[in-house]
């Protein structure tokens, strides 16, 4: 069984999975829409892809398209993704799921009346450090879990410049102000992803930016954002909580590894770093960094990244690490691009599977709920200076 997907938004990261979808044998064939047609056009004719539509619209009402993949600007992927499921399309997303409470409630409703497959691409699902700790706690080798840190410290200078400016076009200091707390699932679903819970309640800090060059200035921001860093406290279901970290002006090597976890239990721990892991338990201390570092597939330098900022190019050429299980793939994956710490695989092989079997995916949409709602929440609190705030829940996906 196969079905057909469109690409919405050709830009830097959106090509690597349309390769991957255009390998995967669940696919039959790709097709791709951008606001900016020459770009879709590019990718078409680069991959080898089945077409192009001239608008979003366009390819939802057509029925040569079974499946819509968003990759547009972070605050459009809520009313983006309501469209797709109103037309009777599968949606996979790329992070976040929304920007409101709102708009998340109204995507869980719409995956429940209409039975259509969504998912929600979080990358940190399959970082080294989750899947470790998930088989981890799943053996019970923590003990009782009852705290986690988690962090996505990727400094601005670091290609995001580059990045936003690719995106933004003239006017892109209005959105590269993205709320830190906005884009919150790298670093809490890194965590969650582990740690089967949810959080009910937060508190926050943000960090007023002061470099002074116009990106988080609340006068040019179009989120009327000036925080650059901010850190936030969550109590968790069942006791215990966990910190979550979000900082874009930070001296810290992103380009060697953006988002790091801890976890602590009552037997054992696990600490990450840049460059080294640590699992400890009473006894003693076991080096584990070669088990969570992902094997580089490709160079830096190839031609086909020459468009992306050196600094940002990692996340687009890492392999699997040791501890990831890649027999459930495809075999052709074996011999494509990674990326992401070797998470790009699996998330498409999960919306594929998940399209084609009926079941429902890794990051379905109330896992997506509750990787993306925290940080909403979370962005309340830091407004509010801190004051503590309960988060809602959709509760756990029904049974198929």
């Amino acid at each position: 069984m196969t079905f057909s997907i469109g690409i919405v938004g050709a830009g830097q990261f959106s090509g690597q999975f349309a390769k991957l979808f255009h390998a995967h044998p669940g696919v039959r064939a790709v097709y791709v829409t951008d606001l900016l047609p020459d770009r879709a056009e590019r990718l078409v004719a680069a991959e080898g892809l089945a077409g192009t539509f001239p608008t979003y619209e366009a390819m939802l009402e057509s029925r040569d398209v079974d499946a819509v993949a968003i990759f547009t600007q972070r605050w459009t992927h809520g009313p983006l993704v309501l469209q797709g499921l109103g037309a009777g399309k599968h949606v996979y997303s790329a992070v976040p799921m929304a920007v409101s409470t709102q708009e998340i409630a109204e995507i869980i409703d719409a995956v429940r009346a209409t039975g259509l497959t969504y998912m929600m691409g979080e990358t940190s699902e399959y970082h080294p450090a989750t899947v470790h700790a998930r088989g981890k706690i799943a053996e019970g080798a923590f003990g009782r879990l009852f705290y986690a840190e988690g962090d996505y410290v990727h400094d601005m200078d670091l290609g995001f410049y580059e990045a936003y400016r690719y995106s933004g076009g003239e006017r892109w200091k209005e959105t590269a102000s993205y709320p830190p707390l906005l884009y919150p699932t790298h670093s809490v679903g890194g965590v969650l992803g582990a740690w089967r819970t949810h959080a009910v309640s937060v508190s926050a800090i943000g960090v007023v930016d002061d470099r002074g060059d116009g990106v988080f200035d609340r006068s040019v921001s179009r989120f009327d954002n000036d925080v650059s860093n901010a850190t936030a406290l969550f109590e968790v279901a069942g006791g215990g909580s966990f910190r979550t970290n979000e900082f874009r002006r930070v001296g810290y090597p992103s380009h060697i590894r953006e988002s790091r976890f801890r976890f602590f239990g009552t037997e054992a721990s696990m600490e990450q770093l840049a460059t080294v892991a640590l699992w400890q338990d009473k006894n003693g201390v076991e080096d584990i960094s070669e088990l969570l570092e992902p094997k580089p597939t490709t160079s830096p330098d190839d031609p086909s990244l020459q468009h992306v900022a050196p600094e940002l190019r990692a996340a687009f050429t890492s392999g699997s690490a040791p501890v990831h299980d890649r027999a459930r793939l495809p075999r052709v994956f074996d011999r494509m691009r990674n990326g992401h710490e070797g998470s790009h695989h699996f998330l498409a092989d999960d919306f594929v599977v998940a399209v084609n079997s009926r079941t429902l995916p890794s990051v379905n949409a109330w896992v997506a709920a509750r990787y993306t709602l925290p940080g909403i929440v979370a962005h309340e609190s830091a407004r509010q200076g801190g004051v503590r705030l309960e988060i809602p829940d959709f509760g756990d996906a029904p049974e198929m």
